[in-house]
Parts: structure tokens; sequence; C-alpha cells
């Protein structure tokens, strides 16, 4: 509930009604009904369907449409292609900011991967468009594809991630290593990964004169609006996006991305509204996804189980036309206390899309070397690996000396092996089996992930009837913000949740920030926390301004806000409704604006990151090698939690997810045509109901001050960092054979079994 003294910078409780709460989703009965409203669910009168029609080789040009033959099928309107489009207002091969990627919207007939956009079919009906893009029967000149991490000459990229170092070090490194009683030298491989959400990138797209009406899913609604405006020469005020509910996103819709381009540039030619959907297999190639990568960590331990050096070096790739680097070394920045550490990163090109945010971007590709290395030093030590990285985890981040919250780390792991029993473990490999003969290993894995913040604003409003409202352009794609962050605005308006309006999801509304970086609700929250601040301020001075008021005169005392009334800090029993203080002072409503930002004094002082520690089970067909998970504990410490369902549901996502990397997800290139050979969800294998185990998560009680206002820390990607390192120690645990390469294939363990 909010808590102000008027006489300095508001203060508030710090728990309130409605924060804290399990309460159920806001959207679940309309998403459960069928009626919450996704972009490709909006029909405008008029509307046509747009079909991409994609490049079927990885590398050359093309030499020819059937342009004619596709114009003859019955419904086809039009055909977009390079030398027939409307005319961008901007070169889309320009980088104006760093989150500014080059798309493919028919610039050339050059091709530079597979699936890339070659022409767009417009036409009455979707078979229609279907079909026509099937009689457009390309032709190709074909050159070589370059395909995997040894496809060209290294190179070392100038930033990795978002402008991060490519290199960072801190000791002599050799030195260490050099002085170490145990040492390991050994490199670990992940595959391409690529987005599957249950929704696909959609538009629908409608222009009346200059103005701009779009339906699309996006992660950063004015990211993506400011995209267009430049793309297009239009004015931010001309352009109005609707983006209410997404059907998950993972990083891929953070950004504007070629083909919903494509879909307004579609409807511009034929000057009716347009829908374009991708289908499930062109979403491999335009949109992003997590690259590959060669870890080498060389680690190095004294007699007594310290680590003295830690080098962790990654080889990941980018496209041949763009840069974005995975910045997988970067995990090891932040865990372990090595008196000298160096993490480092090259690259090479290959005709791929360019790899892009995929959850836990770095962290999740980078933590499961760095924890199945982790293990191996700790067994080298003849040492138990929780009790290795009790003796090794950081008390200050190793890189910059910076404080952070690792008291709360040390909690994790405890409360974690406690409820998993892992005291009960064996040190030796291939020691545990089931009653049914199984081979059963125990494996587990830290968790880490940044805990970030970008920049927001919202706008609070408290109304004469007693309700109030918040508006803030936030995004829900399935993690729940509807819900939590009308938790934190009903705190901050002193309202029970039912009776606040809460407004997001459009382009009118003010600028929520990104949903990515695990910031969402800790951005949004800090937003709608000052917002909320400031209109209760102003409906305070209304009040203690008031001769009439029971609350005349409490400005230096302070009123707390709660329930709908403001009442005297110092006097509970002087207390007024807000309906009564907006009608003697003839308003209909107050309203104020705030913002949040990081604290630049705060980041410049602590490093900031949440932690958990995650342990497995697998159980392993001695004779098959098939590998099952039968339970998972994880312990997050993870900030303020603003909502426990929502919270529990985000990390048993992550904890799947990591498993899924360390068992099941890659796409498979066939190095020949550099295709993807199982662009689909029938052969991209992820776990499904039949292959997640019971799950069990402790959310372990932190109070940190400085990441933000109200304590709150992200936890979409954080389940994935520990999780995937935990599996594959557990089969390691189980089998005695350490597979570096993933997923973990049946063939790697069947011949050491």
């Amino acid at each position: 509930m909010p808590e102000l003294n008027l006489t300095s910078t508001p203060a508030h409780l710090r728990h309130g009604s409605n924060i804290g709460q399990p309460l159920t989703r806001r959207d679940g009965v309309l998403k459960v009904k069928g009626q919450a409203t996704y972009a490709a669910d909006n029909h405008p009168p008029g509307m046509l369907f747009a079909v991409m029609a994609v490049a079927g080789i990885a590398r050359g040009r093309v030499t020819s449409l059937d342009v004619a033959a596709a114009k003859r099928h019955p419904g086809v309107v039009e055909i977009m292609t390079p030398d027939h489009k409307p005319q961008l207002a901007i070169d889309p091969e320009i980088k104006t900011n760093p989150f500014v990627f080059r798309m493919e919207v028919l610039q050339s007939n050059e091709v530079r991967y597979a699936n890339q956009p070659i022409a767009v079919v417009i036409a009455e009906t979707l078979e229609a468009a279907t079909e026509g893009a099937v009689l457009l029967a390309p032709r190709y000149e074909t050159l070589p594809a370059l395909v995997g991490l040894d496809a060209g000459e290294s190179f070392v990229p100038p930033v990795v991630g978002v402008g991060n170092p490519t290199e960072n070090h801190r000791g002599d490194v050799e030195a260490g290593l050099a002085a170490a009683e145990k040492q390991i030298d050994s490199i670990y491989e992940t595959p391409p990964q690529y987005h599957n959400a249950m929704e696909p990138h959609a538009i629908v797209a409608s222009w009346d004169g200059d103005k701009l009406s779009v339906d699309m899913p996006t992660q950063g609604l004015m990211m993506s609006l400011a995209r267009i405006a430049e793309l297009f020469g239009i004015a931010h005020d001309k352009i109005h996006i609707r983006s209410p509910f997404l059907g998950g996103g993972f990083g891929s819709k953070g950004l504007m991305a070629g083909p919903q381009t494509l879909g307004i540039m579609a409807a511009k030619l034929v000057g009716k509204p347009v829908k374009l959907v991708l289908r499930r297999e062109q979403m491999y190639g335009p949109v992003g996804h997590r690259a590959p990568t060669r870890q080498r960590l060389r680690i190095g331990a004294d007699g007594e189980g310290r680590l003295t050096a830690l080098d962790h070096h990654a080889r990941t790739v980018s496209s041949t036309f763009d840069d974005f680097y995975e910045p997988a070394a970067d995990a090891s920045h932040t865990l372990y206390a090595a008196p000298a550490i160096r993490t480092s990163h090259d690259a090479v090109r290959v005709n791929t899309g360019t790899p892009l945010f995929m959850r836990a971007p770095g962290e999740a590709t980078g933590s499961i070397a760095l924890e199945s290395a982790i293990d191996e030093i700790a067994w080298a030590c003849g040492m138990d690996p929780l009790a290795f990285r009790l003796k090794n985890y950081a008390e200050v981040e190793p890189i910059t000396g910076k404080p952070f919250s690792s008291k709360a780390l040390r909690a994790c792991y405890e409360q974690g092996a406690a409820r998993f029993g892992w005291s009960k473990r064996s040190l030796q490999p291939r020691q545990m089996r089931d009653d049914a003969g199984l081979l059963v290993g125990w494996g587990m894995g830290t968790a880490t992930f940044p805990a970030l913040m970008f920049q927001a604003e919202a706008r609070a409003v408290l109304r004469r009837d007693g309700s109030g409202a918040m508006e803030i352009g936030a995004h829900d794609m399935g993690q729940g913000a509807w819900t939590a962050l009308a938790q934190i605005a009903a705190d901050e308006l002193g309202l029970d949740i039912d009776r606040v309006e809460f407004k997001a999801g459009s382009s009118d509304l003010p600028d929520a920030g990104i949903a990515g970086g695990s910031a969402h609700t800790a951005t949004a929250g800090a937003a709608i926390h000052s917002a909320g601040a400031a209109v209760i301020a102003k409906l305070a001075d209304l009040a203690t301004g008031d001769e009439r008021s029971p609350l005349f005169g409490a400005g230096n005392a302070g009123v707390i806000a709660r329930d709908g009334r403001l009442i005297r800090r110092d006097d509970e029993s002087r207390s007024e409704s807000y309906a009564e203080i907006l009608a003697r002072a003839g308003v209909a409503e107050v309203e104020a604006r705030g913002t949040g930002a990081p604290n630049p004094a705060a980041m410049e002082e602590y490093a900031m990151h949440a932690h958990g520690a995650v342990f497995a089970e697998v159980k392993v067909d001695p004779e098959l090698g098939q590998v099952r998970v039968s339970r998972m504990v994880g312990a997050f410490a993870a900030g303020r939690i603003v909502n426990p369902h929502l919270v529990k549901s985000q990390l048993f996502g992550g904890m799947i997810w990591g498993m899924s990397f360390a068992l099941h997800e890659e796409a498979i290139t066939d190095r020949r045509s550099g295709r993807i050979m199982n662009a689909n969800l029938g052969e991209y294998h992820i776990p499904v109901n039949a292959d997640v185990p019971p799950l069990d998560v402790i959310t372990v009680e932190e109070h940190d001050p400085h990441v933000n206002a109200l304590g709150i820390k992200g936890v979409g990607e954080i389940g994935i960092t520990g999780s995937a390192g935990a599996v594959a120690n557990a089969v390691w645990h189980a089998t005695g054979k350490r597979v570096r390469r993933f997923p973990i294939r049946i063939e790697e363990l069947i011949t050491q079994l």
C-alpha cells in the first residue's frame, strides 16, 4: 500500500494486499474460452491474405519467378517481388541504432540463407495465396553454402551480445593454470536452436492514407513503432500498433522482423488490409534463433579444491550480412571466485538468418558448458559437486569486484539440496540403480541471470467513483504481465485489484519498454510504482490543503493510501475516501505520470543478479542408452515475488527448457544445401508432457534493496541456466560417460554402457 511523507520523497510500505498474492490470471478466462484476440484473429473488412515465397537454397540468387502463372490463379490479386514493390523511406540495410538488424524485404534477387523471403503473393483467400506462391516456381543460380562452426576463417568480433566486450580478464590465467594441482581442458558444443512459440509471427496491416493500423505480436511496442516509422517515413503519431496478447515470444518478437515489414508493404501495394502469417517452417530463418557454439574451458584447482584459474573461450556464428554474436563465455563472469579469469570469443560467418536474442542469450549456451566443466573439475579434485561449489562460489562479482547477493545463492544451494536429498548421493558415478535395474544419476547446476531493468512510463488515474486506472503499453506473452502488473498497480493506488482498470498492449499508451531480458515486471512495475505515488500525492494535496477535510494539515505527518481511503499516518481514526476528496474538490478524476529507470549510482556500486540452484535425477537404460529425467528441484532467489503462481510457472518453464537443451533440442542443417532438415514441430524435438518429470520449485526469500524500488528480479530465463547443466551432470553420474556435445544422444552413451 502506498505510504507518503509529503515533505520528502514518497515512501511505500513494502507489502500491500495484492503484491505477493497467488492471484489467478486476469486473462485466463478469455484464453480458456478462446476469446483472447491475437494478431491473426483480426479480420478487417476487405482484408486480403499474403503468403511469402521463400528461398529453397542457402546461397546464390533467384534467376526467375513465374509471376504470370501465379497471377493466372483464381483469387490471386498481386505479386510483390524485388522489381515490383513499394519503396521504403530508408535502406533496410542501414543500422540506425544497436537494436536495428538488417532484414530481407525484397531488396534484390540475392539469396543469403534458406527460407529467406523472395516474393509475396497477395490473394482473396489463404488457399489462393498459398497456391500462387507454389506457382512462382523459382529458379536459382546456386553457390556452395557456408555451414557450421568451421565454415570459414574465424575472426574476433568487435562486441558480443549488445555491446559487451569480446574479451574480459582478471589476473594471470596461464600462471593460475600452471600452479594448479588439478586441471581440466574440455570442449563443449551446443547446437542451433529456433524459437517455436505457439503463435507464429503475424501481422494484419491497414493503411488509411498516411495512417497505419497494425495488429502484430511484439515484445516491444515502441521499438516496433519507431522501426516502422523510419522504414516507411511516417510520423510516430500516424501509427497505431495493437498487441494485447502474444502466444509466446522468447526474444524473437522483440524487434521488428522482415516478414512483418513485408505485410505492411503488401497492404500499401494493394491499398487494402492484408494479413500475413508465417507457416511453422518459415520461422526457421528470418526471425532470429540461437546460434551454435563451441566452447573450450580450461580450469585449474589447488590441493584444497579451490579454483586457481578459469579460462572460457567460445566460438559462435553470425550471418554473412549482419552481426550478432552469442555472448556464451560471459556466463563465467559472475559465479565462481577464481583469482584469475579470462573470457573470450571468436566467430565465423555462415549462410543463415542472423542469430538474435533467444531466451537467456549467452547464459543458456554458456552455463551448460560452465556447469559441466565445474562438475568435471570437482570430480578431478575428488569432491562432491555441491561441496566444490560451496567452496568456490563468488561473494563479489569476479570480474568487476562489485558486491551482489551471494548469501542468497548459498541459501539456494542449501535449500535445494535439502529438498532433493542430495546428501544421499554417491560420490562415484554409475553406483546407483532403481528397482528396475535402470542406472540412476544425480546432478546439479548453478543458475544465474542478470537483474536487468530498462526505462518505462505509466499513467495513473483516480476517479470520483472510487475506482482507478493504470495505463502502460505493457506486453503479455504468456508470462502473466496482465495480472502481475495489475497487482502492483492496485497496491500503488491503494485499491482492491477489482477496482483498478488496467490498460496495456497498445502503442497509444505510455511506453513500457521491452518485454525482454527478464526485466519487464521490474521495468513496467517501477513506472507503475512511480505513477501511483504521483497520483496519490496529487490526491493528498487536495485533502491536506482543504480545511473541510479530516486530513487538513497532515502534510508533515504524511498519509497512507489503503482500501480507497487516505489515512493520517499518525492517527488512523482520521481518514477520507478518494470519492469524498474528489467530490468536494469538484473534479471527476486526478491523473499523474511516473517513470521507471535503473539507478545509475546503484548500478555503479553493485552487481545485480538473480541466483538459483537446480538438482536433477535421471534414469538411463543400461542396454538401450535411453535417458529419462525422473525429477527436478530448483531453488531460486529472485527478489520480491509479485505473484507466486506466475513465478513458479515461469521457473517450471525454464527448468523444462533446460532439460530440453540438454536432451532434446537441435536444429539440424544439411551441410550440402544449407537447409534446415527438421523445420517443424514433428522433428524439431522438444519435451512433451510425457517427457516432463515432477518439478519442485522453492522461491528463496530475498530482499535486495538495490535492484529497483520494488526489489523485483526476473524469473523468465534464470530457470534454463542451472537446469541444462544439472541434467547433463546427472547423465554423467548415472553412466560415467561425460558427453560434451549437446543434446546428449543415445549413440553417445550406448557404446560406453
